[in-house]
């Protein structure tokens, strides 16, 4: 066994498992940037105090959108970009 085939076999073994670590963790870090946005900034959710706000000023918070897409993503976008991963890789052996 070549000790040169084997090194050259781990480098794409180890690129698209860095990948799809982070595709997977780019939905969770945005959701948890949302939440943390929402903590630092908590007068951005109107749904605390109201104060005859209509329904789409409470709806349509910054930090509720952020959330929102973070979590869109994550059980949405991420699959179908893990398998695309899969097969690039299956392919490229």
């Amino acid at each position: 066994m070549n000790a040169e085939l084997v090194s050259e076999l781990k480098a794409p073994l180890q690129r698209a498992a860095t990948r799809a670590r982070i595709i997977s963790t780019l939905g969770p870090a945005t959701a948890l940037a949302g939440i943390g946005w929402a903590l630092v900034q908590p007068y951005r959710i109107t749904l605390l105090h109201p104060r005859g706000q209509d329904f789409w000023w409470l709806f349509v918070e910054p930090p509720l959108l952020v959330i929102a897409v973070g979590l869109f993503f994550h059980f949405v976008v991420v699959p179908g970009l893990l398998e695309d991963l899969e097969e690039e890789h299956a392919a490229a052996k």
